[in-house]
């Protein structure tokens, strides 16, 4: 990325240029960082319709209801039914793999880690799935609908132990997490503001699994919270952390940590994403379309700069191979996500999972390997089936032997370094190809 000079805006929106240009590297790079890849025609369509049109499909997503949403439901049904959280994880998996609005999945994926909760502790499949379902209806909204909802939903409820929260025994974990993971972040309260927060929360109850206000377990004397004195309640400390610049830069950070790449985004660029969305009452969905239609979002600083998550790995390798329909067992692909570090419904603890770097350790890294291994000898599906690339690459007049390999680097990365064209090859018997080029650091990044 140019350098910026001190009165330059930092996302500045994306004009294609002679050295910046509309290439197959950056329409690529912007399915594998917003979405979870894509196939060939979909690359070509956006390349050939320009940058401002592939953005505004991406942010739209196809609102088309497709056979998809009814066999989503039907597991998800299933799932609540069986009380096997696995089958829950591959109702997800199911989702994200034929969801004609990868963005909407994306900020899902993300809104999990944020509000990071687990049945480890809630034990109820219909509370995950539903929380799971508002972080997709909210995905886009101002924040303030989407921690309304979220923060008096069961499950944060009974992760957080609100339910223990009463007037005179103060519980602070629900207070303590919405201050400092939710909205405000580290640094920006105090241990008063903590306790005050818990006794303001104080009320708030599961009652036959449904959120409910307990009037006699509520403290109704005086708190003061970040300065504010008064006879706060629950909803009036929702309202006062959205009022503070802190909660702006919190969403602003965790918006570049998914969009962006490591590094790439420094104090100000996140202080003027968090300007634009206090001005528009945090519009989590202009924010997201401050940073895709920037120069910023496009710029070689930002491209494969991002470790791909286990979810983006799994899910995007198989949109972009067309290895949807019929898909691959979600119950295995579940498990094979898992492996790799992220288990859906089960983050590590409050923080989430600490993604970038950390998703790259000698057992996740091994577990990548064995999971292209498993695609490219059909081991995914039941009965196996084994994916033919060469007849993949034939459809899109991109077969024959001196071909494949180049093609397929295309597909994935949008470029085909001549180093990853000369270790591999293009041997048409050799079904290695795929796993090589899976296993390659280029295809961890995003």
């Amino acid at each position: 990325m140019q350098m910026k000079s001190p009165g330059e805006k930092f996302w500045q929106p994306y004009q294609p240029t002679e050295g910046n240009r509309w290439n197959l590297r950056r329409v690529v790079h912007l399915h594998r960082r917003a979405g979870f890849a894509a196939n060939w025609s979909t690359i070509q369509r956006d390349l050939k319709e320009g940058a401002d049109a592939a953005v505004a499909r991406m942010l739209k997503g196809d609102p088309v209801i497709s056979d998809s949403d009814s066999l989503s439901q039907t597991i998800g049904d299933a799932a609540m039914a069986s009380g096997n959280s696995t089958r829950l994880k591959a109702w997800w998996i199911l989702r994200m793999l034929k969801s004609p609005d990868p963005l909407g999945e994306r900020l899902t994926l993300m809104w999990h880690n944020h509000f990071a909760t687990s049945n480890r502790k809630v034990q109820n499949l219909r509370m995950m799935r539903e929380q799971n379902e508002l972080f997709r209806k909210h995905a886009r909204a101002p924040f303030g609908e989407l921690l309304g909802a979220v923060v008096k939903h069961p499950a944060i409820l009974v992760w957080l132990d609100a339910d223990s929260n009463r007037k005179s025994h103060p519980n602070e974990n629900l207070g303590r997490e919405l201050l400092e993971l939710f909205t405000l972040g580290v640094g920006n309260y105090t241990e008063d503001d903590v306790e005050e927060s818990a006794r303001a929360l104080t009320g708030w109850a599961v009652v036959d699994g449904k959120y409910s206000f307990r009037g006699n377990r509520h403290d109704e004397g005086t708190k003061k919270v970040l300065g504010a004195e008064s006879k706060l309640n629950g909803d009036d400390l929702l309202g006062l952390l959205l009022k503070q610049p802190a909660t702006a830069r919190r969403i602003a950070w965790r918006l570049c940590r998914t969009f962006m790449g490591e590094g790439v985004v420094g104090a100000k660029g996140i202080d003027e994403l968090a300007a634009g969305l206090t001005e528009n009452k945090l519009d989590i969905g202009r924010a997201v379309e401050t940073i895709l239609r920037s120069q910023a979002f496009f710029s070689d600083a930002n491209i494969q700069s991002r470790v791909l998550g286990p979810v983006e790995y799994v899910v995007g390798t198989l949109r972009s191979l067309e290895l949807c329909d019929p898909s691959p067992s979600s119950l295995l692909l579940a498990e094979w996500v898992s492996r790799m570090g992220q288990d859906l419904f089960y983050p590590p603890n409050v923080g989430g999972w600490s993604e970038g770097r950390s998703w790259l350790g000698t057992r996740t890294v091994i577990a990548r390997a064995n999971f292209a291994d498993a695609l490219t000898k059909g081991q995914l599906w039941h009965p196996s089936q084994k994916p033919d690339f060469h007849a993949l690459a034939d459809r899109h007049g991109m077969g024959g032997e001196d071909k494949l390999t180049q093609w397929l680097a295309n597909l994935f990365w949008g470029t085909a370094p001549e180093e990853v064209l000369h270790q591999i090859g293009s041997d048409e018997k050799n079904d290695s190809i795929v796993s090589k080029l899976l296993t390659r650091p280029e295809h961890q990044l995003a």
